[in-house]
């Protein structure tokens, strides 16, 4: 088998019915498999395959593992000597599957490749490719300021402006929402990190490629359309933005020791305050056009970051 394409599914039935078919129609010459595991969400996704995709090879998990183990199990019964992580959000524009294997066999000591991911609209997600997270990248973390400068060291997605956005280019961070690399090199940096529930795994992965002394490299010429958020906008509360953050704090406090992640916790809580005390002080005024409910939402969020920060929350207790 030349290549396994392994999808997991969290309340995501509709999309991966669209994802499926896009990979069945733009896929060609290649002989691979797919294999989707439900983490738990019990969603009538078995039935939807077994229906219109029997060809697929189907995994139910009794719990909800998460991404990381959940992408692990379904590796585990995969036979490809190529793996594709695709997210079921996700719909294939062009030969995409093709061109990422072309490359991934061309390309000199290839970790994991990537293509461009795309919004529904045609615009490009910026977080295709990222640099390592660090505590100045992410106390600068803002809409704005990856606006202002976009082609920043500080976030690592320059290759997608300016002349060279058509070009190959050698980058940190792959989104696990569409990665690619060998079976060979998957089982020996030792998987998908299950230190992880949600996020960053990828970030992981990919850091732990780099340091075998393999090279992630972003391929603008193949790309996908990605929904986003197609499962964790159905999770409660502020659990996302809140897994989020706990995510970096281990890869921080793994990769580049207790001290940083201690320092990156504390850096978080100062910019929750900051942000809070912004809110409260101009919630009484028409802020920028939004509306009450926006910033009493926005409030909410910066309530939960700044008590995960504090410690008197985990993420999972933002679900509720």
């Amino acid at each position: 088998m030349e290549l396994s394409i392994i999808i997991v599914n969290w309340n995501s039935k509709d999309y991966l019915f669209d994802c499926i078919a896009s990979i069945l129609s733009w896929t060609n010459d290649v002989n691979f498999e797919i294999v989707v595991i439900d983490s738990a969400s019990f969603d009538g996704v078995d039935e939807m395959l077994k229906h219109s995709y029997p060809q697929v090879r189907f995994v139910q998990s009794d719990k909800n593992i998460g991404f990381a183990k959940a992408n692990n199990a379904a590796f585990s019964v995969s036979t490809g000597s190529n793996i594709l992580f695709l997210n079921p959000d996700t719909e294939l524009v062009g030969p995409v599957i093709n061109i990422l294997l072309d490359y991934l066999q061309m390309l000199p000591t290839a970790g994991a490749i990537g293509c461009k991911l795309l919004n529904a609209d045609g615009s490009v997600q910026t977080s295709c490719i990222q640099a390592f997270p660090t505590i100045l990248n992410q106390l600068l973390n803002s809409e704005f300021l990856r606006a202002l400068f976009p082609k920043s060291s500080l976030w690592g997605m320059a290759s997608l402006f300016g002349a060279k956005s058509e070009l190959t280019a050698e980058v940190d961070v792959i989104s696990g929402a569409c990665l690619m690399l060998k079976r060979s090199l998957f089982e020996q940096v030792g998987f998908f990190s299950e230190d992880y529930f949600m996020y960053a795994e990828d970030v992981d992965l990919c850091y732990k490629i780099r340091q075998a002394g393999y090279t992630n490299y972003y391929i603008p010429t193949a790309s996908v359309i990605h929904f986003g958020g197609g499962s964790t906008e159905k999770s409660p509360g502020n659990f996302s933005v809140v897994m989020m953050r706990e995510s970096l704090w281990r890869f921080m406090k793994k990769n580049r020791g207790k001290i940083y992640g201690l320092v990156y916790r504390a850096s978080t809580v100062m910019s929750a305050i900051g942000r809070l005390l912004l809110l409260m002080i101009l919630l009484p005024l028409q802020y920028l056009g939004q509306s009450g409910s926006l910033r009493k939402a926005s409030l909410k969020k910066w309530w939960a970051i700044l008590t995960w920060g504090l410690g008197l929350k985990t993420a999972a207790s933002n679900q509720s």
